[in-house]
Order: C-alpha cells, then sequence, then structure tokens
C-alpha cells in the first residue's frame, strides 16, 4: 500500500490523497461502507461499484464465527470470495470486545448522546462485561451462535485477517465505553499499546496493518496512545473508542490526535460517518471512514435526500409520484417513484431494502464526492 497526498488545505486539516493498493486506488477522503460479512447488506458486489464504492471493510470476528476464515483463505481470500476487485479492509474485532461485553451491558455506543445508556453507569478500573473476559493476553467469550467458548487476542486476530485477505488490516485492541473512569481506560490504553506491539511482531503478510488509538475522552490517554501507536511499525492509523457525549467533543478528541501522527499516513475513523459528521471529520485530517448509517436506515425503509430524511414507511408516500430525489443521479431515483417504494416497504418486500440501500450508498458517496471537491476549490 502506498498513500499520497496531493493537496492540503490553507482553511484546515483536510487533505486530498490518493490510497493505492494492488487491488486499485481510493480517492480520499472516503467513505468506507460496511460489507460485514464479505457483502454490503442486500446488494451485490456489482451494485456496490454502481453506488461508486471505493473500498469496503469486512468484520473479522463475525468472518471468524461464519463462515470461518479458513473457507475464505480456500476459496482465495475474500476478494474472490465475495468478487469484489476493489480495496478491502478488515477490522481487528476489536470492537466486538466493546459491543459483546460493556456495550452489550450498558445499550451504549461510541458517541453517548448517539445511544444513550443508563444514567449514573460507571465502569471501574477492575470491572469486567457480563459475556466477556478481557485479559492481558486477549478475550474470552461465548459464541453467540453455538455457546462454545472462544478466544481472541492480538495473535489470533492478526492470524484471521491474515487468512481473509484483505488489502488493509487493523491491530487488535480494546474500545472502552463512555461511561469508564479515568482508571479504566487508563488501563485499557495499557492493553491496547500492548496488543499492538504483538500486532506489529506477528504480522508475516503484505497487508497494510493499522494501529488504533485509543484513550476515551481523556487528553492525556489520547496524546499518550497516538504518539505510542505513531512510534511503530503501522502504515496507517484508526481513531478508535467512545468520542465524548457530543459532535464537539468528537472534534476535540480529533484535534488532540491528529497532530501527533505521522501525516504521511492514512488516518481512519472507525465507526463515525453521519452526514453531518462528514466535514469535520475531514476538515480535522481524517482520511477514511466506515459507517453502516446508509445501510442500516436504508433496511428499514429510510432514504436520505439533500437536507432531509424520508421514511418510507409513513402512508403519506403512497400517494406521492415524485422520483425517489429528483436530483441524485442513481438508477433507482431515475427509475422508480416513491408510491411504489412506500408499496413495497409496507408490503416488506426485499427489495424494497434493496432500492434504499443503494440509493443510500450512491447518495453518500456522491456527498463526499462534493467535499473532496470543496478541498479542490480551497473552500474547506
Amino acid at each position: 500500500m502506498k498513500f499520497e497526498i496531493q493537496k492540503k488545505s490553507k482553511k484546515s486539516g483536510a487533505r486530498l490523497g490518493i490510497l493505492k493498493t494492488s487491488h486499485g486506488l481510493v480517492e480520499t477522503p472516503a467513505l468506507v461502507p460496511v460489507a460485514t460479512q464479505a457483502v454490503v447488506k442486500t446488494l451485490t458486489s456489482e451494485e456496490a461499484k454502481e453506488a461508486k464504492c471505493q473500498i469496503l471493510i469486512a468484520n473479522t470476528f463475525h468472518l471468524h464465527l461464519k463462515s470461518g476464515e479458513k473457507i475464505v483463505k480456500a476459496s482465495g481470500g475474500l476478494h474472490q470470495f465475495m468478487n469484489w476487485d476493489r480495496p478491502l479492509m478488515t477490522d481487528s474485532g476489536g470492537f466486538q470486545v466493546f459491543s459483546l461485553g460493556f456495550g452489550h451491558d450498558l445499550g451504549v455506543g461510541k458517541v453517548m448522546s448517539f445511544f444513550p445508556g443508563p444514567k449514573g453507569a460507571i465502569m471501574n478500573k477492575n470491572d469486567q462485561p457480563k459475556k466477556v473476559q478481557i485479559t492481558s493476553q486477549g478475550v474470552f467469550f461465548k459464541s453467540p451462535r453455538t455457546g462454545e467458548e472462544l478466544f481472541i487476542g492480538p495473535k489470533e486476530s492478526i492470524k484471521i485477517q491474515e487468512a481473509l485477505g484483505a488489502d488493509i488490516i487493523f491491530a487488535f485492541d480494546e474500545c472502552t465505553p463512555p461511561f469508564s473512569t479515568y482508571d479504566y481506560v487508563k488501563k485499557a490504553v495499557k492493553r491496547t499499546h500492548d496488543w499492538a506491539k504483538i500486532c506489529v511482531s506477528s504480522k508475516k503478510s503484505n497487508q497494510a496493518l493499522f494501529g488504533i488509538v485509543q484513550g476515551s475522552k481523556f487528553e492525556d490517554l489520547r496524546n499518550e496512545s497516538a504518539k505510542f501507536i505513531n512510534s511503530l511499525d503501522f502504515d496507517g492509523f484508526g481513531v478508535g473508542g467512545d468520542l465524548g457525549e457530543t459532535k464537539k467533543d468528537m472534534a476535540k478528541i480529533l484535534s488532540w490526535i491528529v497532530p501527533n501522527l505521522d501525516e504521511k499516513k492514512p488516518r481512519h475513523m472507525l465507526g463515525i460517518g453521519r452526514l453531518d459528521d462528514m466535514e469535520n471529520i475531514i476538515k480535522s485530517g481524517i482520511d477514511l471512514f466506515d459507517c453502516t448509517i446508509p445501510t442500516h436506515y436504508g433496511r428499514r425503509g429510510i432514504a436520505f435526500i439533500n437536507g432531509d430524511k424520508l421514511d418510507f414507511n409513513k402512508s403519506v408516500f403512497l400517494k406521492d409520484k415524485k422520483p425517489l430525489d429528483s436530483k441524485c443521479g442513481c438508477s433507482v431515483c431515475q427509475n422508480y417513484k416513491r408510491n411504489y417504494i412506500a408499496h413495497l416497504v409496507k408490503a416488506k418486500e426485499i427489495t424494497a431494502m434493496r432500492l434504499l440501500t443503494f440509493h443510500n450508498l450512491y447518495f453518500f458517496n456522491t456527498y463526499v464526492e462534493t467535499l473532496r471537491q470543496k478541498i479542490k476549490n480551497n473552500q474547506i
């Protein structure tokens, strides 16, 4: 993998770049749509291309559980397995430590205001989640499918990702919940750093390896983590963990992290990419960001258009004969009316999910294209 910066903004930390992999180029900044189980849900790989997806990220944890990395490797790796000839990432499985553990216990996500959990819930230094045992070596957990006890640590994560064969892989880390105390986060950062060193020494492939910066909302821990991850032989960086209570907090946390990272290497924001986040993320100096929003909402009958969302579960759209979005150039908007899409949603037809997912991805990717153009035009 090679990363070339083509232009730096004079107004912000935004920059234009080209990420070069053996499976093609990615113009950055770029959205990285999520293909959890080697598929963008409801779409074929050909349709994902038509929706302007340059690069996808698959989920190491889920692919390990079903159908297993051995099956994927025997099929020639993820690219051949899913018929995708463009760049691919795999995450480390570390986020699943969070979602199966404290995330499940507390009902929270990476940003508290997005996924509010119980008030007053605080994670202290020696706390353990109910369904996961986090140790210095890695994580013990029970398979959500079979109930058998499994283990994933940094060596195991790298081995699984090497078998999957994506162009870019991530170091194994611990993603802390928003309610963690300083002492708990400090302990988790130490684990993440220890695991990062093991990931670097364990990798035997030519895949690009990204290290992940943790530290929650604590400035000294974020600075410490960014400097430490930057000191290791990583090809790029991921920004992980909880990101505060508000979008303002998220911007502040990025302002601590980014200056401590080698500017010649790409920076990836893990799990954040709402439309109203994108410009601020990019202005903070982020090059890549993955997000499930366009696909998640599409499967639930909701379409994004300029400045709004349309909920096709509402009966009012059954009488609306306008295109889904008259300003959108995607094939769905060119060929289907709102009343038909609303009918499919009401009838619970699978095609509704496909049409709305396709449109949402096309819309999100087109929006990121406009942000790249704004950088070219010295507007941001």
